[in-house]
């Protein structure tokens, strides 16, 4: 049975997070608050929890979505060969409005749709959101909306969209926040030689590069490098099969 649940009173939030937990190790799907917009999650090491995010989205395993985390530690379980330079930008940025795209790490059991054997990873700076990522560990997360509408800025505007296809609607008021800009994060492509931004967000360049001068910026190529190069056309397909970049919950 659907059920939306108000985290703004303290028994509400408790009943709603247990019975997210629940509908997530069931395989279900659940609506949740972000930093940015509402999310609709599901297991992410369940192929038919993501199957299912999917479809109630209306989007086909070419659109994989990206993967919230409760703390910085679960970063090395989920992916390899984390680069110092990533590591910083997880240091400062996390929790907030930065995604890294990194290797996934081939042991885990999960089918996330065609990511070429990368993961989009972020850590949400919500309290509802991370208290459920705690409860679970990590989800597939993307925003609840239907494919090609507007993402949802409260769990009542989700429900309107997704109606039946998620168990749980945890309602923790507007989002973004009054008063703050509802900017997606920035998404930062770390499967390469050199870190690169594959979509403008929350986090400046700058700020990126306080903590590691040589990001590239958007479409950026540095001198050096030749644009027709395997390598160069590695990294750029590793950045851009690991999440689709419209419509996401600030990852």
């Amino acid at each position: 049975m659907t059920t939306t649940y108000d985290c703004s009173t303290d028994d509400q939030r408790a009943q709603g997070l247990e019975h997210a937990q629940r509908a997530i190790s069931e395989k279900k799907c659940v609506v949740l608050p972000t930093d940015t917009v509402y999310g609709i999650g599901a297991d992410a090491f369940s192929p038919q929890a993501v199957t299912m995010l999917l479809v109630s989205k209306g989007r086909s395993r070419t659109m994989p979505p990206p993967v919230l985390i409760p703390r910085i530690n679960a970063l090395d379980g989920l992916a390899t060969e984390v680069s110092a330079d990533a590591r910083k930008l997880a240091e400062a940025f996390w929790p907030g409005g930065l995604t890294l795209i990194l290797h996934a790490q081939p042991s885990l059991d999960w089918d996330l749709g065609e990511t070429k054997g990368t993961v989009a990873l972020r850590m949400p700076a919500d309290d509802v959101a991370l208290e459920l990522l705690t409860l679970t560990g990590p989800l597939a997360v993307s925003s609840a909306n239907r494919t090609g509408q507007a993402p949802a800025q409260t769990a009542a505007a989700a429900r309107e969209q997704l109606a039946d296809s998620v168990e749980v609607y945890l309602e923790g008021g507007p989002r973004p926040v009054e008063g703050e800009a509802g900017v997606p994060s920035t998404i930062v492509d770390a499967t390469g030689p050199r870190l690169r931004v594959v979509r403008n967000g929350a986090v400046s360049l700058d700020q990126l590069r306080e903590h590691v001068p040589g990001v590239l910026g958007l479409g950026e190529i540095p001198m050096a490098e030749d644009p027709d190069a395997p390598e160069a056309e590695a990294t750029t397909a590793a950045g851009s099969s690991a999440v689709n970049t419209d419509n996401l919950p600030g990852n």
